[in-house]
């Protein structure tokens, strides 16, 4: 029996679009051509029969129209989520229009001034909308620009945002923005100021590795470590960069003498199946080669096929032995979170549980315990994606009871006033450093609406990555996305 180290087809994913990025199904160009509809439809069909974690429950081909726009005849296959209905149903597959650049996104390449932000409302009418800036990428655009974390902005090319035109100016076709900054008056209210910062976005990659810094408390060594994506190197590169950028940080945390790990994923949404195994090995108690990181579950075709091919330990994906692994030296590993923090980022924190005490401050994460794979066009004659669920993950004792999202031990939001990431005034660096509670959100809305994380391409996602022969026969597809 063949045993495998790594994911089997896993790979979380939260490759983002950053600032700029558009929904994966906008400006899809029509095809008028209904002969070539239908046969870009049976391939789509054909697709989801192999792969599709529900496709026990696909119509028969007979009974499809396939004449509809291919996006339309995928959305029309779907399980499709109802929480009355169909309350284990499909949530999150969906059909990008251009292949290439949703790869691109997905190894953290994208059109972005390179700042994340989110939005409150600004009023207790809910009409009027603040944006406030999370986190800025270093050397990028909004760098430039002279923005920073905290700052606050109410207006986007001179024009007051609201609950009716936000998606256009944040999310729109431009690439060039000027935001209008506010500031909070001695009332607890947003007002505009005259302070124009102007910002064009770009093509940009990011290092998901955003701050990494070692802290001495209470006599003890505390290593701390933002990660922001599960990326394992640059775009069209497989120079496993970025996973080797882990290694060398955990490798000075190890030399340093951690005794306790902070890992900040607040803001990650997601990314590589591989480099979630790669991040995991660093950090759990590791005891050899047969610890079980998670377990896969398929449709049962493809159930059957992977366990024909290797028998029940197809299933099975193993942390892998790192040597600057930290977990034999920590007394505590303790993971900031957000609703943001999803996917790949829960997979880690479902597959640390069994073997050691994840502390868990912050607010509930996403909730995402199902994966999907990219599926494209080897021909190349259809330039759409697919993005189907294919596969379902378990820890190593069958945990998988996380749709709600994981509980934090310490609920506690970031409040309006913010410090710099890293800062041990920041609250919730210091809630883990010093045990502190204080929080919460104040000042710049009764409400917050949502966040620029949530356009990222890899929000939500898993992605495996399989490098056996066998099973690219029946795959098709090497790169697949929780």
């Amino acid at each position: 029996m063949k045993r495998r180290t790594a994911p089997l087809l896993l790979a979380l994913c939260l490759g983002m679009g950053l600032f700029a990025c558009k929904k994966n199904t906008e400006d899809a160009t029509p095809d008028t051509n209904s002969k070539e509809h239908v046969a870009g439809n049976q391939w789509i069909y054909e697709q989801m029969a192999s792969y599709y974690f529900w496709a026990d429950k696909l119509p028969s081909e007979a009974n499809t129209d396939q004449t509809l726009e291919p996006e339309s005849y995928f959305t029309s296959l779907l399980n499709t989520y109802n929480a009355t209905s169909n309350p284990d149903g499909d949530r999150f597959s969906y059909f990008s229009s251009d292949a290439a650049t949703l790869e691109a996104a997905l190894n953290g390449e994208s059109l972005t001034t390179g700042m994340q932000f989110r939005l409150f409302y600004r009023d207790n009418a809910r009409v009027n909308i603040v944006g406030q800036v999370l986190y800025v990428l270093k050397g990028s655009p909004a760098a430039a620009a002279g923005f920073k974390r905290g700052d606050v902005f109410t207006k986007v090319n001179g024009t007051t945002l609201t609950t009716t035109n936000y998606e256009s100016l944040l999310y729109g076709s431009t690439t060039s923005y000027s935001f209008t900054l506010g500031t909070v008056s001695t009332s607890n209210t947003i007002e505009d100021t005259s302070t124009i910062l102007a910002v064009t976005a770009t093509t940009f990659q990011e290092d998901p590795v955003f701050l990494d810094s070692t802290y001495t408390v209470n006599g003890k060594k505390v290593g701390y470590l933002v990660y922001n994506q599960f990326v394992s190197s640059p775009n069209n590169s497989s120079s496993n960069a970025y996973d080797n950028h882990l290694r060398q940080i955990f490798g000075d945390f190890k030399s340093a003498g951690v005794q306790e790990l902070i890992l900040d994923l607040r803001y990650n949404p997601g990314g590589s199946g591989a480099t979630a195994t790669t991040l995991a090995s660093l950090i759990v108690k590791y005891s050899g080669a047969s610890q079980i990181f998670y377990k896969e579950e398929y449709n049962s075709q493809m159930n059957q096929y992977l366990q024909q091919q290797y028998g029940s330990d197809a299933f099975n994906a193993y942390f892998t032995n790192e040597p600057n692994n930290v977990g034999n030296q920590i007394s505590k590993v303790t993971i900031l979170t957000s609703e943001w923090t999803a996917s790949a980022s829960e997979l880690v924190i479902n597959g640390l549980k069994p073997y050691m005490t994840v502390n868990l401050i912050g607010e509930t994460t996403y909730g995402k315990n199902v994966g999907s794979t990219t599926l494209t066009d080897d021909t190349g004659k259809y330039s759409f994606a697919l993005q189907p669920i294919i596969v379902k993950v378990y820890n190593s004792l069958g945990a998988s009871d996380y749709t709600a999202g994981f509980t934090p031990n310490t609920s506690l939001s970031e409040p309006f006033n913010l410090y710099a990431l890293g800062n041990t005034q920041e609250t919730l660096l210091n809630a883990a450093l010093y045990g502190t509670t204080t929080g919460g959100r104040q000042a710049a809305g009764v409400a917050s609406l949502s966040s620029s994380i949530t356009k990222k391409a890899t929000f939500g996602k898993l992605l495996i990555r399989d490098k056996d022969t066998a099973v690219k026969s029946f795959m098709k597809k090497q790169t697949s996305v929780l």
